[in-house]
């Protein structure tokens, strides 16, 4: 199933487990917190659904700090233990209480979570756009295979800057103001 546009009433934001012990491991690893909380901020502005996932959390500690403190209100956390965010027991309750058919994936690992919840989202008839930019993994070439394998799988790959503007929608507005200097850094 194809996206035609991405837009801001049919977008909801899954990050996935962007965690504290995790995150320094990743190649680019401020890159992709930098643009982490470009997303959370737009989030907050634009009014865009927000769930976030943390894997083993006891182990690999919670999400990232200034990752958390820019989450807008209203998100949802979700634990889990497994790779892809639909094997866990719960996570389809939460695509079901979302009545919004396109997820924006981003997080890490590429080649682990993000790529195995990917899949199954799109197996599950979801529109699926990962934010490229914001996903990462401990090897770049296993990152860049991923993006290659949810690309051929059917998901929208694109860079955030993309992303928040596509969901914006214009120019002028006092959300376009508010977002503006994230893409000035």
């Amino acid at each position: 199933m194809g996206i035609s546009r991405l837009r801001r009433d049919s977008a909801h934001f899954l990050m996935i487990d962007v965690q504290e012990r995790l995150l320094p491991a990743i190649a680019g690893h401020e890159t992709i917190r930098r643009n982490t909380l470009k997303l959370a901020r737009a989030a907050g502005v634009l009014g865009v659904p927000f769930c976030y996932t943390e894997q083993y959390p006891k182990g690999l500690g919670s999400t990232d700090g200034e990752i958390l403190e820019a989450l807008p209100e209203g998100v949802h956390r979700f634990e889990k233990n497994t790779f892809s965010c639909c094997d866990e027991e719960g996570f389809d309750e939460i695509l079901e209480r979302q009545p919004r058919p396109v997820t924006v994936l981003f997080g890490i690992e590429t080649h682990i979570c993000v790529l195995a919840t990917a899949l199954d989202l799109l197996e599950r008839k979801r529109q699926i756009v990962v934010a490229a930019d914001a996903c990462g993994s401990r090897s770049p070439s296993h990152a860049d295979l991923a993006m290659d394998a949810m690309r051929n799988a059917g998901a929208l790959v694109l860079p955030v800057e993309t992303v928040i503007y596509h969901i914006m929608g214009r120019s002028g507005t006092p959300e376009f103001k508010a977002l503006l200097p994230l893409f000035k850094e």
